[in-house]
């Protein structure tokens, strides 16, 4: 049971990594289309920047219970690391005037899949008691 719900937080972690790049890089392209036509306003609307946070909600689900389980202990170190980057990145660009190239979001949430996927491959514990490699 808890193999099976360590393999799911791991794809729900992925998916939602890839989601959130795909979201993140869609956005300057929606919005500029929609500046194009309508001088209003240049931001984006308040439910689709809160797109990013429920995306960082399920991450953190993911990247949480797939650390309890691993078998390696660095790729708990980089699944946080790549999940603290994110969310950091996230909010200095809503709630800070400091602009951050958009490939620190990419490259951290791409980070973040890529090590979900590696842990469901490579990282399974065979038994119930797993003993975490501190290498």
């Amino acid at each position: 049971m808890e193999l099976r719900l360590k393999m799911s937080s791991d794809l729900i972690g992925a998916t939602a990594s890839t989601l959130c790049t795909i979201h993140c890089m869609a956005t300057p392209f929606l919005f500029f289309a929609s500046t194009c036509t309508k001088s209003c306003c240049a931001s984006a609307p308040l439910w689709w920047i809160w797109i990013d946070y429920a995306f960082l909600f399920i991450s953190l689900f993911a990247v949480y219970k797939s650390t309890k389980s691993t078998s390696k202990f660095w790729i708990k170190l980089v699944l946080w690391g790549s999940w603290i980057a994110l969310s950091s990145f996230i909010f200095m660009e809503q709630n800070t005037q400091l602009n951050l190239s958009d490939y620190y979001k990419y490259s951290a949430a791409l980070s973040l899949a890529f090590f979900h996927v590696y842990n469901l491959k490579y990282c399974q514990c065979e038994y119930d008691n797993c003993l975490v490699d501190n290498i």
